[in-house]
């Protein structure tokens, strides 16, 4: 167990509430009164997901996010504070509305999100966030690029080069844009990233190509050290200028819900980087978190403790074994 008072983590992104309503149709607006047999309150945010899951799995992080001074706020900092994620610098603006997302979730666990244009999400901007944050840890993860529109390479770049002067590896994720950006608007700071993990269709939409091996290639051209392209069930393509090899997917998972897959992909990839596992291994342990995290409703809800990311991972390896 780690020293409590090291942080281990940075980590760079969103905070805010999930509203996640589980099961609904396409037929949804069809109704004037429509029956979903759950509607769960969840913490959300791809940095605020990434440090709950890597606290549960035994490491200390220091979340680097902007939320408002009202109620979701203060939700989210008791879950904060029950899960001992470091909110030093975790900035409560009076001015600010805490982001909240709707998650609408099918039967085969896909979902749409809904989400306040007005609310932290599309608010929080370089100047929220202090440089003198990063001063500690091993690691710095940005969370997802284009999920906040105005944290761009103005403030990846500084942010990127302080990091590297420190002597940490950097960890980066994506989502689909949501203003247009383009693979251009990112490529210097791209150059900085160590460990890169977007999944196959967020890659296609940036490199604009089909093949994973050549999207890959485009991106190590660019300077990522390691690429990792989730696809889903099947798991992840590994590539970098060494080896190139697939990492299976958890094969019996029971999807009930994709929200936060990608972030504890991500959680459980940065716990095998601090733990010195290899680099199949990392991704070994990313896909079993990731599979714990689809069998309930909301993105952390489903990785509890770090002994049942464990025993997901010994049922993985024993299945593997035996293909």
């Amino acid at each position: 167990m780690n020293n409590k008072d090291v942080c281990e983590v940075v980590i760079v992104g969103a905070a805010h509430m999930d509203l996640q309503v589980y099961p609904v149709g396409k037929n949804l607006l069809e109704s004037a009164s429509y029956p979903a047999r759950q509607m769960i309150w969840s913490v959300g945010g791809d940095a605020l997901n990434e440090s709950t899951i890597l606290t549960r799995l035994g490491h200390k992080v220091k979340l680097i996010s902007c939320i408002g001074d009202d109620m979701i706020g203060s939700m989210i900092m008791e879950h904060c504070r029950k899960n001992n994620i470091d909110t030093t610098w975790l900035k409560r603006d009076k001015n600010k509305i805490t982001g909240i997302n709707i998650g609408l979730i099918g039967d085969d666990g896909e979902r749409t999100f809904i989400n306040n244009q007005s609310g932290s999400i599309w608010t929080f901007c370089p100047e929220d966030v202090d440089m003198e944050a990063v001063n500690e840890g091993r690691i710095l993860s940005f969370a997802s690029i284009f999920n906040n529109p105005q944290l761009d390479e103005r403030l990846m770049v500084p942010l990127f080069k302080r990091a590297k002067k420190l002597g940490m590896l950097i960890c980066a994720d994506i989502v689909g844009n949501k203003r247009g950006e383009t693979l251009e608007d990112i490529k210097e700071a791209l150059s900085y990233v160590d460990y890169f993990f977007p999944n196959y269709e967020e890659a296609k939409e940036i490199i604009g190509k089909e093949d994973a091996d050549e999207i890959a290639d485009a991106l190590l051209s660019l300077g990522v050290k390691n690429v990792l392209i989730k696809i889903g069930r099947k798991g992840c393509l590994v590539k970098n200028g060494a080896e190139r090899f697939i990492v299976p997917g958890y094969p019996r998972s029971n999807c009930i819900d994709t929200t936060g897959a990608g972030d504890n992909f991500a959680s459980g990839f940065i716990c095998g980087l601090l733990e010195g596992k290899s680099l199949k291994e990392c991704a070994e342990l990313a896909n079993c978190a990731a599979s714990v995290a689809v069998e309930a409703v909301g993105a952390t809800d489903g990785v509890r403790s770090r002994e049942q990311v464990d025993a997901r991972y010994r049922n993985y390896l024993k299945i593997m074994s035996g293909i």
